[in-house]
């Protein structure tokens, strides 16, 4: 399933617009030229719409917000809505500042999103209006275990029905879900929360795989995240005793761009889960992981 999704990337070459934060743009866009998309970073109010109109996704951070790029992304949101083309919320640090919190439940109220990916603070930010968290990272309460799995997941079902979007929250395991259906991903590697920005190109790298992939919303953004931390895994085994996480980030790189279609097939390590039965479909082969994006 995730092969034929991953080639859909590779064939299409999807044009995804990003209006991200100034920390981790390069990786966002240097992530996407690996999986097989192109990158164009574009946040003057002037031309955010005329461009989201040349490109299949885009994808709206508020991890570096200011008063004149929020109206850029509600610019360019509301063109690619328009156009029907999907877009991707991250939410990096809602619940940290009432200015992140305001914007990215107004971003909510007036755009319809494909997708929103963060991790569970700021999703639970997002769906109560009224969470804190520790900067851009989840609270230490907030971890998702094999004990609280089921009730994360139907969190996120519940989220998922309320904004019409699929919901991926990541971390210690990645939850992909819709209304209905949910994916355990249990790829990654604890280094990744060394390196900043894997949760933004993960957010990148989502709008280009579903973009390619219409009509499978659910599905490619549970490959995006599959992608992401088996990419992590291979960065993490090809490092030497001498290379610290700048070598990791690039090596993160390096794996999704060398990565194939069977590799991904393969190394994607998952449960289906549905609201209508406890398992869908295992791809499970190991017991987990211990981090993934952020």
């Amino acid at each position: 399933m995730f092969q034929e999704i991953f080639e859909n990337v590779r064939r299409n070459h999807p044009l995804i617009h990003n209006i991200t934060n100034y920390v981790t743009s390069n990786d966002c866009a240097n992530i996407l030229l690996a999986c097989g998309a192109s990158p164009i970073m574009a946040d003057d109010a002037a031309e955010v719409a005329e461009i989201t109109q040349i490109c299949s996704g885009l994808t709206l951070n508020i991890g570096t917000l200011n008063s004149r790029t929020v109206s850029s992304m509600l610019l360019a949101g509301k063109q690619a809505n328009l156009l029907g083309h999907p877009v991707v919320l991250d939410p990096v640090g809602a619940g940290a500042s009432r200015l992140r919190s305001d914007t990215a439940l107004h971003l909510l109220e007036e755009l319809q999103f494909a997708v929103i990916r963060g991790n569970l603070s700021e999703m639970k930010a997002l769906a109560t209006g009224c969470c804190a968290t520790r900067g851009v990272d989840a609270d230490l309460s907030d971890r998702i275990t094999e004990e609280n799995l089921e009730e994360v997941l139907a969190f996120a079902r519940a989220f998922s029905n309320k904004t019409g979007a699929v919901i991926a929250i990541t971390g210690k395991i990645d939850l992909v879900a819709d209304s209905v259906d949910g994916y355990c991903i249990f790829n990654g590697h604890p280094m990744m929360s060394s390196v900043t920005g894997t949760g933004c190109q993960l957010s990148a790298l989502t709008a280009a795989f579903v973009a390619a992939n219409p009509g499978r919303t659910l599905e490619a953004a549970a490959a995006a995240v599959c992608a992401m931390g088996y990419a992590g895994e291979l960065a993490h085994a090809r490092l030497s005793p001498l290379d610290g996480n700048a070598s990791y980030r690039n090596y993160i790189i390096d794996a999704v761009y060398k990565m194939t279609a069977e590799m991904l097939e393969k190394g994607a390590n998952y449960e289906i889960r549905s609201a209508r039965a406890a398992s869908l479909r295992s791809n499970r082969q190991s017991l987990g992981r211990q981090a993934g994006p952020v």
